[in-house]
């Protein structure tokens, strides 16, 4: 039984990693069913969840949407389309702003989460075509 779970880990992660995308669970199980339809859609929202709690994966928390997922752990952080949806990575220097933070309020500070939300570019020429 271990090595069926350790098959079904590494097929929802290599999915992960093939998306690249910052795919949302249900986009991540609707991938993995199209291929191993016998992989149900709880057992790949369970990997999902023991990949990001053991830091093989991030789970990126939308505000008022559904978690994405990133196979990429470095700390980096992600803008959100409030209109499509959409995550991107944002490369951004935030350890200053993060000392900053800390020197002026006497925190220590030991953990943050950062979310730009936007329009991403497909949807800005959406819009302004539609106006």
């Amino acid at each position: 039984m271990q090595e069926r779970n350790t098959l079904q880990k590494r097929i929802v992660h290599e999915t992960l990693i093939s998306l690249c995308n910052h795919p949302t669970a249900d986009e991540v199980a609707a991938e993995v069913q199209s291929n191993y339809p016998s992989i149900s859609r709880a057992t790949v929202y369970r990997i999902l969840n023991r990949l990001a709690d053991s830091g093989e994966a991030l789970r990126i928390r939308i505000n008022n949407g559904a978690d994405h997922f990133d196979h990429q752990t470095f700390p980096h952080y992600h803008v959100h389309c409030s209109s499509c949806g959409k995550v991107a990575d944002v490369t951004m220097p935030v350890e200053e702003l993060v000392e900053m933070l800390s020197d002026t309020s006497g925190y220590r500070i030991f953990g943050y989460s950062l979310q730009f939300d936007g329009l991403c570019p497909e949807c800005q020429e959406l819009s302004e075509a539609g106006a």
